[in-house]
């Protein structure tokens, strides 16, 4: 023992204060546990500080900036536009520390304990905690890791002042003339279209044959086009082989195709994926079963091959997402209290946030065909929908899939206006078992955009009012 370390005795220690470590620890201290949350950096994880709130805060600036430039469409004339990068990073900001001090107040209000500093494990039941020059030893019961993931760099692209993960992407104080994103998909997709919309001259380099992955290429098709009338270029099958730095830009060169294409930007941004922050935890002195990834192997109910040890997150399978983590967090934390709760990914939905923005849960219809499912669907588009041509946002549809034999949802797809929040009523049919009747016969407000998801079912019936049944 090092001189001057003391142990805490704890029910619970978290690792990683992100929104799978803070939901799991409030949840253990609801159910009666003495929980502390151990942290490196800041409590919010990557998304509240470096992730999800930082880039939507972003998009929805840049948003309503291309709103006042194209206001004359729908009549409203506002003259000269401009952005005030530093303003706008200031407002991304307190909103940031806005939230981040809300899960701190959180925290502090269910009696868990916030520790500032690196976890390593001395052994199943003990962490030494390295904050500077201090140390200190927390022995626990059980233990939750839920450490999350950060950007992966890749050797012919170092991260340097002119090649950007998306971390110092979202910090950018000025808009540069040109951006090179390396990575189609959602974060550069996203972060592409805000510096985009703001002025930039963007183009995307995806590796594989479409930007996107992961969602139907009729979605896709629409985000392309806004693309497109942003000015943003996309070059498919382009692997990036080399790049060059000097004080005022980066060149890139890429292979495209059978050719090799140079490339000059102020920016790089680099966003090919995230790697999980499980090698810096000294999880080799709990014989921590691994995968070749570096994602830590669980079962239904969060638990690691240690037996009081758990995981949740980026660190183990499964799509890098935030409301992902916390599910699993609440799910570990209850297991822990002694209740039969265990994940089930059955409606757990992914959301891009660009423009248009997508949304998925559920199967796709080749998921559901490849399941075994015999398939109805029906699709509605926001173009003949009332409160979209309000809002003067048509682009964009949702199709409903739903299992033939007793008519249960099975997925939803949304391309178009607030997709990430419409998603919520298809994701909580799919969790109750809900078939298209049930929806069919919920009463929609009109006018809203909610209605789509209606005329799309009702179509699946083959009774929409308002489209025509072929």
């Amino acid at each position: 023992m090092v001189v001057g370390e003391f142990t805490t005795e704890l029910d619970v220690l978290v690792i990683g204060a992100g929104p799978g470590g803070y939901v799991a620890a409030i949840r253990a201290a609801q159910l009666g546990k003495k929980v502390a949350i151990v942290d490196k950096s800041e409590v919010g994880g990557v998304c509240l500080n470096r992730g999800c709130i930082p880039s939507k805060s972003l998009i929805s600036a840049a948003h309503r900036f291309e709103q006042a430039k194209d206001g004359h469409e729908i009549g409203i004339n506002v003259g000269d536009v401009s952005v005030d990068m530093k303003k706008v990073q200031e407002w991304k900001q307190s909103v940031v520390s806005k939230l981040t001090g809300g899960v701190r107040s959180l925290l502090k209000g269910n009696g868990v304990e916030i520790i500032e500093g690196e976890a390593l494990f001395v052994n199943e039941n003990e962490v030494r905690v390295f904050h500077g020059y201090d140390v200190n030893r927390y022995h626990f019961n059980h233990c939750i890791i839920a450490t999350g993931s950060r950007p992966i760099e890749i050797p012919a692209l170092p991260f340097s002042d002119r090649i950007l993960s998306s971390t110092e992407a979202l910090t950018l104080d000025h808009i540069p003339n040109k951006l090179l994103v390396v990575g189609g998909g959602y974060i550069g997709i996203e972060l592409g279209t805000v510096f985009a919309k703001l002025g930039a001259q963007v183009t995307v380099l995806e590796g594989s044959d479409g930007i996107l992955p992961g969602f139907e290429k009729n979605m896709v098709q629409l985000v392309k086009k806004k693309l497109k009338k942003l000015g943003v270029e996309i070059h498919t099958n382009a692997l990036a082989s080399s790049s060059e730095v000097t004080d005022n830009c980066v060149k890139v060169t890429a292979k495209i195709g059978d050719k090799e294409e140079a490339f000059e930007a102020d920016y790089c941004l680099v966003t090919v994926g995230r790697r999980p922050n499980t090698d810096e935890l000294g999880l080799e002195a709990i014989s921590m079963k691994m995968t070749d990834r570096g994602l830590i192997e669980i079962d239904k109910q969060c638990k690691t091959n240690v037996p009081n040890v758990y995981a949740i997150g980026d660190i183990v399978a499964g799509p890098a997402l935030a409301h992902k983590a916390s599910y699993e967090g609440k799910v570990a934390a209850e297991v822990i209290a002694g209740m039969p709760s265990e994940i089930d990914y059955l409606a757990i939905p992914a959301v891009v946030f660009s423009d248009p923005e997508m949304a998925s849960v559920g199967l796709t219809e080749d998921q559901a065909k490849a399941e075994g499912y015999n398939v109805k669907t029906g699709r509605f588009s926001f173009g003949a929908n009332g409160r979209a041509l309000s809002v003067n946002e048509t682009d964009g549809f949702v199709k409903v899939v739903a299992d033939e034999a007793d008519g249960r949802v099975l997925g939803v797809q949304i391309v178009g206006p607030e997709a990430s929040d419409l998603i919520a009523e298809a994701g909580l049919a799919i969790e109750m078992g809900a078939t298209l009747e049930d929806i069919a016969l919920t009463i929609h407000a009109h006018p809203t955009l909610a209605e789509v998801t209606m005329e799309a079912v009702e179509a699946a019936l083959g009774h929409g009012v308002h489209s025509l049944s072929k």
